[in-house]
């Protein structure tokens, strides 16, 4: 994949296309359709950058499988467009919210190229402080859109309990006080961030 990378204008990953996939990647390759699909996993550049998921716990770090950067070739989320789009730092409808609390986050996409096309913006969180191991950043929410050349839209999520809560110690669904990490862009590695806190009721 490393070769490949370093000789090839352009790779198209296109996993199990089915009986309609010799059209579709036609389609792509000659530019009448943009793709806008993203990765669902990390691809490493060699074995000794395992493991390379975005969501590991940081103890993962402490005993590597071989001694490596563990930096994605092509990261969870990633993928390429026949046009660019810029995306806004995420926007809290509150910057402190109750363990029961939600809020709205909200992406502004402009697509900047010359011409029409997908987008898929992702909210990652991150527990600054968990009383249990919880990973760097977790993937909870994701939304594609179409965008025509030189345009603008609004991408919103929805935040609170089912997507800040975990499993405690007690085997409890439970939102713990402190501060989140929200995060939001095109894949797990380009990313802006903002603070929540989650104060206690």
């Amino acid at each position: 994949m490393t070769t490949l990378a370093q000789k090839a204008n352009a790779l198209v990953e296109g996993w199990y296309l089915g009986q309609e996939g010799g059209h579709a990647v036609a389609d792509v390759l000659f530019g009448r359709i943009d793709p806008g699909g993203k990765l669902s996993v990390s691809f490493p550049p060699s074995a000794g950058e395992l493991p390379a998921w975005y969501d590991r716990h940081p103890s993962a770090s402490l005993y590597p499988f071989v001694e490596g950067k563990r930096e994605a070739l092509f990261p969870f989320g990633f993928g390429l467009s026949y046009t660019t789009f810029e995306l806004s730092a995420p926007r809290l409808s509150s910057s402190e919210i109750t363990p029961a609390g939600k809020i709205q986050v909200e992406v502004d996409v402009a697509n900047t190229g010359n011409r029409d096309g997908d987008e898929v913006v992702q909210l990652y969180i991150r527990d600054d402080k968990s009383s249990a191991p919880r990973p760097l950043q977790e993937l909870k929410g994701f939304c594609r859109v179409s965008v025509k050349a030189g345009a603008r839209t609004t991408v919103r999520f929805a935040l609170g309990p089912d997507e800040l809560g975990f499993w405690d110690a007690e085997m409890k669904w439970s939102v713990a006080p402190g501060t989140f990490r929200i995060s939001t862009g095109n894949s797990a590695v380009a990313l802006q961030h903002a603070q929540l806190l989650v104060a206690e009721n």
